[in-house]
């Protein structure tokens, strides 16, 4: 049933007060922080595209399609270093120029506009949902992607190495001219390792790695676990590797933040590292991997790279669901890629057939008279 009057709203009058609704269920814990600041994002790059000083309800099918198309076509900054040149690889971009938004984003974004109008609509804001007239879909996802996300054995094995052997710090040009070495708190080295070894073996999202306390670490039984804080409110306990929890020693040892700091990842300031500042990371240590084994990487592609080897080593799929944390065995398809001659190695030690080649061999070895 239409409503009988409609609050003409502008689009920015909207957006502020869905983003505000959107943030107050956080208190509740009916949505997590971070999933309620990507709604916000979301909603802020739609007003800015619609234009907030339009009326919400005069919005059509049409406009929407132009506004799903213009963020598509939106640069994607995460694929940018710091200097706005693009360093995404093997895509057939040249450097600096954008290859736009994925799929994954795409439709994310359309989600966030969705449930803006869902909401418009129940609270009187708009006559009819203009996402019904809407023509406009993200590319479809799965098949088989250009190019893998998650690193190769050889590569992530590179970057790992790297980590664990930084090279020397560059000497600074001092006001005299002669060079000088930084100060002991501002090496980052050893943070830098243990960012590299977390994302790499345990997979964690970039919001929960930069979440992370220095108390959310402890030992149980001789064993180091990452009590790791999630999306939905869900926590889960994660076992540290001995190479990961002997780079925590070390970075604990050096770390630069006073007692009353909690954040376990500090900047040479002292500061909680952001998002962004993780890309960094990354890329400062993939610098020192050899050419041959280097290949451009985002957080999100060692969280690929963990799924990919674990479950490729064999490692049972609801542990690997526990690490990375999901709710649901059906989401690991998404985050593991597929490696060559995968099959074959698994064919080759079928688990059934492991004891009847290792008694061949034994019969083998007692020779015709036995």
């Amino acid at each position: 049933m239409l409503p009988v009057q409609v609050n003409r709203l502008t689009v920015q009058e909207a957006g502020d007060r869905y983003v505000e609704l959107v943030r107050a269920k956080t208190v509740t814990g009916a949505l997590s922080p971070a999933t309620a600041e990507v709604y916000a994002r979301d909603v802020a790059t739609f007003v800015r595209l619609a234009g907030p000083g339009r009326v919400l309800d005069d919005l059509t099918g049409e406009d929407v399609d132009a506004v799903l198309l213009a963020f598509a076509r939106k640069p994607d900054e995460r694929r940018r270093n710091g200097q706005g040149k693009d360093t995404a690889k093997g895509t057939g971009q040249s450097a600096g120029v954008s290859t736009g938004q994925s799929a994954a984003s795409q439709a994310r974004f359309r989600r966030s506009v969705s449930a803006l109008f869902r909401h418009a609509t129940s609270a009187g804001w708009v006559h009819l949902d203009p996402m019904a007239a809407s023509s406009v879909r993200a590319r479809e996802r799965g098949g088989l992607r250009p190019e893998r996300r998650a690193l190769t054995r050889e590569q992530a094995e590179g970057l790992i190495e790297a980590a664990g052997s930084p090279a020397a710090p560059a000497a600074e040009a001092a006001g005299s001219g002669a060079p000088r070495r930084r100060r002991a708190d501002q090496r980052t080295e050893v943070r830098d390792a243990l960012v590299v070894l977390l994302l790499t073996t345990l997979g964690p999202r970039v919001s929960e790695l930069v979440r992370a306390n220095v108390e959310d670490f402890y030992t149980n039984d001789g064993v180091r676990y990452w009590r790791i804080f999630g999306k939905g409110g869900r926590t889960r306990d994660v076992p540290l590797p001995d190479a990961v929890a002997s780079a925590l020693d070390a970075y604990l040892a050096v770390r630069a933040g006073g007692d009353g700091e909690k954040a376990l990842l500090l900047s040479w300031r002292g500061r909680r590292l952001a998002r962004g500042d993780v890309q960094a990371v990354i890329d400062r240590v993939q610098r020192q991997v050899d050419p041959g084994r280097r290949r451009a990487v985002t957080p999100h592609g060692l969280r690929h790279t963990t799924a990919t080897h674990l479950l490729a080593d064999g490692t049972d799929m609801d542990a690997v669901r526990r690490v990375l944390g999901h709710s649901d065995l059906s989401t690991l398809g998404r985050y593991r890629d597929d490696l060559p001659g995968e099959l074959e190695v698994a064919m080759g030690s079928h688990p059934l057939l492991r004891r009847r080649r290792g008694r061949a061999g034994r019969d083998d070895q007692a020779g015709p008279d036995a």
